[in-house]
């Protein structure tokens, strides 16, 4: 511990604090609300786009909007402190990146900038979105002599709380962790070479706010929600599988960041994760990342994902 924290902030550290939200294009917003409602998502119209929230919370994680025939991840935006903007101008200003208009229909708020592979990234005032503690986790048993059944006509609807982090498809995974370490003061947490890593942020933030996937071309992965158990992880799957959604990937538990998981499939090829009980690594712990053997960082008991997991389905920009 070597930075003094502050109230969930790292002093005297220069980063971004949370992913305020993504935004992507899809062919069909009819589809996309259908699929991320049955999620158990709260889907909201605005100016002709769905924006993605989780019930009961007011932050907006997601604006999808509708073009072409394939889905595209449109940009990447990060929220900072008030008291920080001029000085991440600097910043971005000191290590040389391109600043750009904002693209087509995005809000213009905050800075833009060209990120790695081409992808727009925004910097953006925004309260802080990501945990100031790690998630809470429940496992319950029914006692002896009681049962624990649930009938499944009584089945509870899984709700995500919040979105824990985002996946991207990169053309060089260490490229891509020096630029957004150097840009937006993102720290690695662990990596996998060449094929994946895993960024947090260092004002306190779950195991990774950023995994990077290799891939020829960028690209989304997938979207990950926090829920609050083992159960809602697979209830939730398999409400979706159940609804025609897949292939999937689950039930299982993750190596790097510890978490639960469920991968369900999107109509475009990609993927949004039920997770649960992921590392926590708090503004005021300096993390051992390391770089890990593939069969030491995947999953460490679930089920063999199909081939087609890894498969960047986003066409190539032009």
């Amino acid at each position: 511990m070597n930075e003094k924290s502050i109230a969930g902030r790292r002093a005297n550290v220069l980063g971004v604090h949370s992913i305020d939200h993504f935004a992507v294009e899809v062919p069909d917003l009819n589809e996309a609300r259908r699929f991320y409602t049955l999620f158990g998502l709260d889907v909201r119209e605005a100016d002709g786009r769905l924006e993605l929230y989780t019930q009961g919370h007011p932050h907006r994680w997601a604006v999808l909007s509708q073009a072409g025939d394939a889905k595209r991840l449109r940009y990447l935006s990060f929220g900072i402190f008030a008291d920080e903007e001029e000085t991440f101008r600097s910043h971005l200003e000191r290590v040389g990146v391109e600043f750009i208009p904002a693209p087509d229909n995005a809000e213009a708020k905050g800075i833009w900038f060209r990120g790695f592979d081409g992808l727009p990234i925004n910097v953006r005032v925004a309260e802080k979105a990501t945990p100031a503690e790690k998630s809470r986790f429940s496992f319950t048993s029914s006692e002896p002599g009681k049962s624990g059944a649930i009938p499944n006509s009584k089945a509870p609807k899984v709700h995500p709380r919040r979105l824990s982090h985002f996946a991207i498809f990169t053309t060089d995974v260490n490229a891509a962790i020096d630029f957004y370490e150097r840009t937006l003061g993102l720290r690695l947490s662990d990596k996998s070479e060449p094929a994946v890593a895993f960024l947090h942020g260092v004002h306190g933030s779950d195991h990774h706010l950023l995994a990077l996937v290799l891939s020829d071309r960028r690209g989304m992965h997938h979207n990950s929600w926090d829920v609050g158990s083992v159960m809602e992880v697979g209830l939730g799957g398999a409400s979706m599988a159940r609804a025609g959604y897949g292939p999937n990937w689950g039930l299982g538990q993750h190596v790097l960041g510890a978490n639960y998981f469920y991968y369900v499939r999107d109509p475009w090829g990609s993927f949004s994760e039920y997770s649960a009980d992921i590392d926590f690594i708090p503004a005021d712990v300096d993390w051992p990342s390391a770089n890990h053997a593939p069969d030491d960082s995947m999953f460490l008991w679930g089920p063999d994902p199909f081939p087609e997991f890894i498969q960047n389905t986003e066409p190539a920009e032009a």
